[in-house]
């Protein structure tokens, strides 16, 4: 209780600051306007506008567009120094700050312009005070969680020297969590703004604890599946693997879901708990790549043809320098096909990446079409032989 009770001093705190934004901006300017009611104009300034004065309408727009011009040059003058400074340090931890800062300090003005604007035509309820005040916090915890992301190379940094090689997932799970809590606080200091009390709310979430536990049980079952894939490290971003039958590339490890890419582009968003309960084939690990296949010889090639072909396929792949060596590799003559003389080759390339295994498959492949062509014969293809033991008599009557 003593954190919400603290948050609801924070937030008060904030709230005060926020009342005092325009710095007195609106009462000096109010008073500006005192002569012009009173000048040889003030008929016309008195008029009024949607029960607005004049005179009010047309400053509180002139101040408005003073913000957005303001806003303007804090951007493109202040920002930009403060990048260029920035630039100059060793670290480029503080160039991502200042770059993500940008869009949140961008919005903090168009707010307090808002602000000032209703100020000037005494429109400001506590509706739209309530909103204003609501952007306000809503623009600070965007900060800080654009801070947060920034920061992002540095928790991956920090979570490497734990484990280099899961320095990325176990980052991202970290900033989730973290982005999480930011949004947690964030929501309960806007809730706090309309006067909801926030100490009541999170009591009142114990009488209704055993409904979310029961609701929430899916989501619990991921979140263990995700550390529980982590811990194994049985999949890593960027890996290649099959999940029962989804197959890609993992783009993301998440706190509920796990993100694969299919090879036909397609994102595929799998829960963690299946992922973790499946065999998972990695295929990026493997580290080697098979080669299986049969090559059918005519039934023209000689015994001694079909020996010294096999003899040459399996000294062309011995010396071939994308073939491992350090792995299985066959080539025998195996059986009389229906229609060929059949020679089974099994090896493993030296590499799992696809476009090199083709590339090594391919060479393979012209090498035995050249060997088989040096020995003259040639491969066979399925064909039907028929025997006639006697033609009819097309004469006999």
């Amino acid at each position: 209780m003593s954190t919400v009770q603290s948050l609801e001093e924070n937030t008060t705190q904030a709230l005060d600051v926020i009342d005092n934004l325009d710095m007195g901006l609106a009462t000096i300017v109010q008073n500006w306007l005192a002569p012009l009611y009173t000048s040889k104009y003030g008929s016309f300034f008195q008029q009024t506008l949607f029960d607005i004065p004049l005179a009010n309408f047309i400053l509180a727009i002139l101040v408005f567009l003073f913000i957005l011009l303001l806003r303007k040059i804090f951007t493109y003058i202040v920002i930009v120094v403060l990048q260029k400074l920035a630039k100059r340090t060793t670290t480029y931890y503080d160039d991502k700050i200042i770059s993500a800062l940008k869009s949140p300090i961008r919005f903090g003005f168009i707010v307090v312009g808002v602000h000032l604007f209703f100020l000037l035509i005494f429109k400001e309820t506590d509706t739209i005070r309530h909103i204003l005040n609501t952007l306000i916090v809503y623009t600070i915890f965007w900060a800080i969680l654009a801070i947060a992301e920034a920061l992002r190379g540095l928790i991956y940094t920090a979570t490497g020297k734990f484990n280099a090689d899961l320095s990325k997932e176990l980052g991202n799970f970290i900033l989730t969590i973290i982005k999480i809590l930011i949004g947690g606080v964030g929501l309960a200091a806007m809730l706090q703004v309309w006067g909801i009390n926030v100490t009541a709310l999170i009591a009142s979430l114990g009488l209704g604890g055993l409904a979310f536990a029961l609701a929430a049980k899916d989501t619990a079952s991921n979140l263990f599946g995700s550390l529980a894939l982590l811990a194994d490290k049985s999949i890593r971003i960027g890996e290649w693997i099959k999940v029962d039958d989804v197959e890609g590339v993992v783009e993301t490890i998440g706190m509920r879901t796990t993100k694969v890419r299919s090879f036909q582009k397609s994102l595929i968003t799998i829960p963690n708990q299946i992922v973790a309960n499946s065999p998972i084939e990695n295929f990026s690990r493997r580290g080697i790549r098979r080669i299986k296949m049969r090559i059918g010889l005519t039934y023209g090639t000689s015994g001694e043809q079909v020996s010294k072909i096999v003899e040459e396929i399996k000294y062309m792949l011995h010396n071939h320098e994308g073939i491992s060596h350090n792995d299985t590799l066959l080539v025998n003559f195996e059986s009389f096909g229906d229609s060929a003389l059949n020679i089974f080759i099994y090896t493993f390339t030296h590499t799992a990446n696809w476009e090199k295994y083709l590339e090594i498959r391919e060479d393979v492949h012209l090498q035995i079409m050249k060997i088989v062509e040096e020995n003259d014969t040639g491969f066979a293809f399925p064909s039907q032989s028929i025997y006639v033991e006697q033609m009819p008599d097309l004469n006999k009557k």
